[in-house]
């Protein structure tokens, strides 16, 4: 099935509020616990997430990793707002530090980051070249990465089987957004080819189930 791309921001407020308000507790979960088995002695002071969207990942990160200040960043002031939220919500505005960018016009993010994650984000890229260059941009040798991303189904039929699985209960937004963003994934393949071409060939790419792919490993 060849790619079918999607927007590349979640701005529309009704896509957001959804969004913000899905139970994403599971795979956001295993995202930290793959992060912990990836770097299993890593104690990173300063985190990027990348694609922060509303700042689940980001703070259930912070949670696990008490010790560490994080910038979360995405492009979509819709998500952001609910971003904000839930970060004063937890009280974690100390810690965590949220910014509007949309890449790759990044120059206000730092760099020399000690991790950089980023979950969800690579599909909504039109061109994936701009995930793997702020990787580089805003890290330093041996800065651990974690991208974990959807995979793209061989067929339609597949993706409609797998938003089913998953996404059934779910309200019918949140059902579609799944269904155009397995439509508009990058296969193992392509993630491979697309890190060679970067000079990022050394991170390690992994299936890690049905519908999810792994990229992980310290920055050349």
């Amino acid at each position: 099935m060849h790619r079918v791309p999607e927007p590349d921001l979640m701005n529309d407020a009704a896509q957001a509020q959804a969004y913000a308000l899905a139970d994403f507790s599971e795979p956001h979960n295993r995202f930290v616990d793959q992060f912990r088995r990836c770097f299993p002695h890593s104690r990173p002071a300063r985190v990027l997430d990348l694609g922060c969207g509303a700042a689940d990942v980001t703070l259930r990160f912070a949670r696990a990793y008490p010790e560490c200040c994080m910038l979360g960043v995405d492009g979509a002031p819709a998500m952001l707002r609910h971003a904000h939220g839930a970060v004063a919500g937890a009280g974690m505005g100390g810690r965590i530090q949220l910014m509007c960018v949309r890449l790759p016009q990044a120059a206000h993010i730092p760099g020399g980051f000690d991790s950089v994650i980023s979950n969800s984000l690579l599909h909504h890229l039109r061109d994936p070249a701009i995930l793997w260059e702020a990787l580089k941009s805003h890290g330093r040798a041996g800065t651990q990465v974690l991208v974990v991303d959807l995979i793209r189904p061989a067929t339609r039929r597949a993706a409609a089987q797998l938003v089913a699985t998953y996404a059934g209960s779910e309200h019918e937004l949140l059902k579609q957004d799944f269904y155009n963003s397995l439509l508009a994934a990058y296969t193992a393949e392509e993630i491979k080819t697309q890190l060679k071409i970067a000079g990022l060939a050394k991170l390690q790419t992994q299936t890690v189930s049905d519908r999810h792919v792994m990229v992980y490993g310290d920055l050349p």
